[in-house]
């Protein structure tokens, strides 16, 4: 299996995926849902230390130069039928522990995913959690110390205080899809998407109840067309071809529910969506490199909430 001339110009997205490890010095209570509290720890932090407009987005006049917005909230590049500027695009948080009691000495990981202009801000993003293992994690403020960040291949970028940059590798999503496609190769194929968290997806207007093949296609899709906006790459062609639907043969989901809290709007909201597996008949030849490159990029609503994240069996 190759990658066509059009799947290899709209993968043509570059990012960059951390592995966090934390370290807690004490007993401590985290949150369940923890890519959602790292999400909304990491945005407070670059607010405290960068804004200066009491966090009065509307009005500022220094909009254009902000931090907070360049790594939180990044302009696109083109225009997107399926984005706006203000939406977070940029990031993805990966952390599926739910364990809630640590204790001293335990440690935490996760990943982040920056994409393209976001990847040039990694000391912003270290700063802020940095920032929020002195604050606390989650209601109990739970402290921590980054114990090491690796990039892809296992190299340290941080460790023990020392930054070493030259191991901070940026790739492209089409160089994930071609490694993802030899791993494929070498192992039996189940077939079978196993949602790895929540996803939240639309189709015909209405929130998904249970998976749908084409939904998820779809999904699929505008993310990478979303993402090539903010990239400033034409992605256009992959809208034109159709892809084969594979059968669905079995699927099993639950209903989850996470609750968060923003600062920014200060205000509390419950993000939703469906987590299970779904076996299928056949995946093709030409919808398997588009199918793994959801893998890495996510697909549907609160993305940057570690949410979409599926893997192809």
């Amino acid at each position: 299996m190759e990658l066509t001339n059009d799947l290899e110009e709209a993968l043509n997205i570059r990012y960059v995926r951390l592995h966090f490890t934390l370290v807690f010095p004490e007993d401590c209570v985290l949150p369940k849902y923890k890519a959602s509290a790292l999400r909304g720890g990491m945005g407070e932090m670059l607010l405290r230390a960068n804004c200066i407009r009491d966090r009065k987005c509307e009005n500022c006049d220094f909009e254009t130069e902000c931090i907070v917005r360049r790594t939180m909230y990044s302009k696109l590049e083109k225009e997107s039928a399926f984005a706006k500027d203000g939406d977070s695009v940029g990031y993805v948080i990966e952390c599926e522990n739910y364990e809630t009691d640590f204790y001293a000495g335990d440690t935490l990981e996760f990943y982040l995913i920056l994409f393209g202009k976001t990847i040039v801000y990694f000391s912003q993003y270290m700063n802020a959690f940095y920032a929020l293992g002195m604050n606390g994690l989650g209601r109990h403020h739970a402290r921590f110390q980054i114990a090491s960040v690796q990039n892809s291949y296992g190299d340290e970028i941080l460790s023990q205080g020392n930054v070493y940059m030259e191991h901070y590798k940026v790739q492209t999503v089409a160089d994930y899809v071609r490694y993802r496609l030899r791993q494929i190769q070498l192992h039996e194929l189940e077939h079978k998407l196993v949602f790895k968290s929540a996803v939240t997806l639309k189709y015909h207007k209405e929130f998904l109840q249970e998976y749908n093949m084409d939904a998820i296609i779809q999904a699929v899709k505008r993310r990478i067309s979303i993402l090539d906006s903010f990239e400033g790459v034409d992605g256009d062609a992959l809208w034109e071809h159709q892809y084969e639907l594979p059968a669905i043969i079995e699927q099993k989901h639950r209903r989850v529910e996470v609750p968060r809290y923003s600062s920014r709007k200060n205000s509390k909201m419950v993000l939703k969506g469906i987590k299970g597996y779904m076996q299928v008949e056949h995946i093709s030849e030409d919808l398997m490199p588009l199918l793994l490159a959801g893998e890495l990029i996510h697909i549907g609503k609160s993305t940057s909430f570690g949410f979409g994240r599926y893997r192809v069996r």
